[in-house]
């Protein structure tokens, strides 16, 4: 008997709940994959990567090192040889190296996720509908791992250099917690990942009618105030990091509105022809 493909564009709803729930569970295995590959390799991953930034050979320090010597200036970021990270509680380092190998797990596996819920949705699109998606599922990952980028090449050592030098009196001796130090690496890497998405976020609810670029364009000013509390979440606080992480949100934001525009005129395109016809 001939194997015949499935079809879940005529799926039943229950039907398409277990079938996503494959589609999460297999993500899910990928993840927890991933984890165990990034926990393999926890030592490599913790000394060249994780403590990366706070490297004072980093490649960050160096550009902007470089840049200051070409104005005739001296090293404006200069790191300590050993950057001071402290453990007191015995099992820190144990619940540190999960959480970097799942959140390592899951930037590395980041592709497959994707191609799974593509995979999930393309049954039920027509062919030019399933171009289109992959495009968009495609944008979707390397808008993440730009923010991600941005996180970790610009935001995270800058604000660890910040946060190391800035000084209230000289009786104080810095010793960073390394729980502290993770949870602002994470919380700044995966934050700028997914506010990055911005613009696959606005592409959706202008396509489902919910947002106009003349909202976008009414509510600019608003947006702004917005984007800075966005940027306190994302960074520890301090002002210095909370502005070099609102620039390019506010780009972002601006590339949104070009976003929608094109959208909307889009969905006015076919709503014109659909009358017409």
């Amino acid at each position: 008997m001939a194997n015949k493909k499935k079809n879940t564009a005529n799926m039943p709803f229950l039907s398409h709940v277990g079938e996503l729930r494959k589609h999460i569970l297999r993500c899910l295995l990928a993840v927890c994959l991933g984890a165990l590959l990034v926990g393999w390799k926890i030592h490599f991953v913790m000394d060249h990567i994780i403590f990366g930034p706070v490297n004072k050979n980093f490649i960050t320090f160096r550009i902007m090192n470089f840049v200051s010597q070409l104005f005739g200036s001296q090293d404006v970021f200069v790191m300590p040889d050993h950057f001071p990270i402290q453990v007191r509680r015995i099992f820190e380092q144990l619940n540190t190296a999960f959480y970097i190998a799942v959140a390592g797990g899951l930037i590395l596996v980041f592709p497959y996720i994707i191609y799974e819920m593509w995979k999930f949705i393309a049954p039920g699109l027509k062919p030019r509908e399933k171009k289109n998606s992959l495009s968009f599922f495609i944008a979707t990952y390397f808008l993440f791992i730009i923010g991600c980028s941005f996180g970790y090449f610009l935001v995270t050592p800058l604000t660890m250099h910040f946060g190391y030098f800035f000084n209230i009196s000289d009786t104080i001796k810095v010793n960073i917690d390394l729980s502290s130090y993770i949870s602002i690496l994470l919380q700044t890497i995966l934050g700028m990942g997914f506010v990055f998405l911005l613009p696959i976020i606005v592409y959706v609810l202008t396509s489902l009618g919910i947002l106009t670029p003349k909202f976008l364009k009414t509510y600019r000013r608003h947006a702004v105030i917005i984007i800075l509390i966005i940027a306190g979440f994302i960074t520890p606080g301090d002002i210095p990091s909370m502005l070099v992480a609102s620039c390019p949100l506010y780009l972002l934001y601006e590339a949104s509105i070009l976003v929608s525009t094109v959208v909307y005129k889009r969905n006015n395109v076919r709503e014109n022809s659909i009358i017409a016809k």
